[in-house]
């Protein structure tokens, strides 16, 4: 496994469960618990729960409740129920991305030992056999190249994936969609039932806020937010690569802020005074791949399909990812046989996935509500068709209703 994110723990424990050798290879030298926060949704935590993990993500993160949808004005366009309050056999949980890894990282050095997870190991090269994989590492803390050989090499190495790009040398670089994100996570008053998630606003501009986590106290939770601009007028159609989670003006995120968002319930400029660090993220993804698999080599997550984060689905995906791998390669009686099964069961729904991201995903709902009722409305149901609101997802799966 090359990679040692979300989608690749994941992947090792899976692969684990059903009785598969795994080493995961990560370029980082000391891995750490980072990032803001981050939901999964059921079919997610399933696959996690069946590897034995609930009881660990429920002490890290939230049992998310309910989902709001709202305009940039703050006017509700929809409330519905998520995870078990939704009907489902599963809870849809917020976390927050570090302490998800820190719970993946540790439990797969518990199960399979900690020399099976190799840091500082930057891949170079793969070169296929006749009955197996030859992947060259340069070990970053000495200086020097190792071979590791395997029946078979998986890919789960991100956005930027090397393995990718040895797949596919003449593939162009990640596309930047025009918008920027500003994210961070901080101790904040608890709103409403402290499981609640709420979006405000569309793809020209948004602002999202959820709790991921309890802290020492019932009245506060450690919360996540987030605020997406279209910055495309002005700006270069390609930003460089160290543009990738950097830290953001703070004053600037504010300012832009607070001319975009009447949001009632929060004090949006004071929620960024108060967050220690902010990052800054371009959108970014890459046209999608008419093939995953090369023979004994295939790809996961991110270095699959990477997604612009909205419908909570890209940790989600390569999670689902893991499980499908761990499923085709305990079923099938070749690697070779197993990546493919692998591929065409997931590169299709991932694809759709993608596409459909770039157009806002189901929160596109917003900007359509936005389009016709630019200065708000008195009832949702007469901008709205009953056909857009169950497409959209926007009545409630425990009740049928708009509440």
């Amino acid at each position: 496994m090359v990679g040692g994110g979300i989608g690749g723990l994941t992947a090792a424990l899976a692969l684990h469960a059903v009785g598969e050798s795994c080493i995961v290879f990560e370029q980082s030298l000391n891995p750490r618990e980072l990032g803001v926060g981050i939901n999964l949704l059921p079919p997610a935590v399933e696959v996690l729960a069946r590897i034995g993990l609930l009881e660990e993500l429920d002490r890290a993160g939230i049992r998310t409740g309910s989902l709001i949808f709202a305009t940039k004005s703050g006017q509700v366009i929809s409330r519905t129920s998520r995870g078990l309050d939704a009907g489902f056999d599963f809870p849809q949980i917020s976390i927050h991305r570090g302490r998800l890894f820190g719970v993946l990282l540790q439990e797969m050095r518990r199960r399979l030992g900690p020399g099976r997870f190799r840091t500082g190991c930057r891949l170079v090269d793969i070169q296929q056999q006749t009955d197996c994989v030859i992947a060259r590492f340069e070990d970053q803390s000495v200086g020097k190249t190792f071979e590791q050989s395997a029946p078979y090499v998986i890919g789960a190495d991100g956005l930027r994936s090397t393995v990718r790009a040895l797949l596919n040398p003449a593939e162009k670089p990640p596309r930047w969609s025009g918008h920027l994100l500003w994210r961070g996570a901080v101790d904040w008053p608890r709103w409403e039932d402290g499981r609640t998630m709420f979006i405000a606003g569309g793809m020209a501009a948004k602002f999202v806020f959820y709790p991921v986590a309890q802290t020492g106290s019932d009245e506060a939770r450690l919360t996540n937010w987030a605020i997406m601009m279209d910055m495309a007028d002005g700006m270069p159609p390609i930003l460089p690569e160290e543009s990738w989670n950097r830290q953001a003006n703070r004053s600037a995120v504010a300012e832009m802020a607070d001319r975009t968002f009447d949001i009632g319930f929060v004090d949006i400029k004071g929620l960024i005074a108060a967050t220690p660090e902010i990052f800054e993220f371009p959108l970014l993804d890459r046209e999608p791949l008419e093939r995953w698999t090369h023979g004994r080599i295939s790809l996961l997550g991110d270095a699959a399909h990477p997604m612009y984060p909205v419908g909570s689905n890209g940790a989600t995906q390569a999670i689902l990812d893991a499980d499908c791998l761990s499923k085709c390669v305990a079923e099938a009686h070749s690697s070779e046989y197993a990546l493919r099964k692998y591929e065409t069961q997931r590169r299709r729904a991932t694809t759709s996935l993608m596409l459909g991201n770039r157009a806002g995903g189901p929160e596109r709902i917003i900007d359509l509500v936005e389009a016709q009722a630019p200065d708000g409305f008195d009832d949702v149901r007469d901008i709205l068709s009953s056909r857009e609101l169950s497409e959209f997802g926007l009545l409630d799966p425990a009740t049928g209703r708009l509440d």
